[in-house]
């Protein structure tokens, strides 16, 4: 849940919240603007199975070390018919085709995997979900493309990371399956 933010705005919008977070800066941050205990990562198996109407991972996935045990975790914690929101990048995006290996958001050794639309529509099959929509992140190839200039030119040229990212954009409004970043909506089988 990183420091929180998106926990604290539900909260204020009414929903009953929880959270999950590694960093203990992030998390101790997290802990203080919401108001309650953050857990840790290991901590998902002592949670009740089937309490959870939806479950939010916003560009988690890319980062988790055992991927397999926490999908089934978080399915495992979804009530039926309980709906998981995942976003990550998306690494055949226009613009992870144009920096190649400059392309911020491979972001290695940090980022563990890196997802395709066909890469998620198979693992949310894999572990009992349906893949029920594709969101783009409309202001990430924007971002990305603002550091993917960084890393391959050694200066940061805004202008062509606004084109870069502008074209990313413009595809993922025709499909958004080419967006920079997706967020997956999966409905638990």
């Amino acid at each position: 849940c990183g420091t929180g933010a998106f926990l604290n705005e539900m909260k204020t919008s009414g929903w009953q919240v929880s959270g999950i977070e590694p960093d203990n800066g992030a998390r101790k941050r997290a802990e203080h603007l919401v108001g309650s205990k953050i857990g840790l990562p290991e901590e998902l198996s002592e949670l009740s199975s089937g309490q959870y109407d939806v479950i939010t991972m916003w560009h988690v996935l890319e980062h988790v070390h055992e991927l397999n045990w926490t999908i089934e975790q978080l399915k495992r914690l979804l009530k039926e018919n309980g709906k998981l929101f995942i976003a990550v990048p998306n690494h055949h995006s226009f613009d992870a085709r144009h920096y190649g290996s400059f392309w911020a958001a491979y972001d290695v050794p940090r980022h563990l995997y890196h997802f395709s639309p066909k890469s998620m529509e198979l693992l949310a099959a894999a572990k009992g979900f349906t893949l029920k929509a594709f969101k783009p992140m409309w202001f990430d190839s924007f971002y990305v493309a603002m550091l993917s200039e960084q890393y391959k030119n050694g200066k940061n040229n805004l202008m062509k990371a606004f084109f870069i990212g502008a074209i990313t954009t413009l595809q993922s409004l025709m499909n958004a399956k080419k967006s920079s970043s997706i967020i997956y909506v999966l409905k638990k089988a």
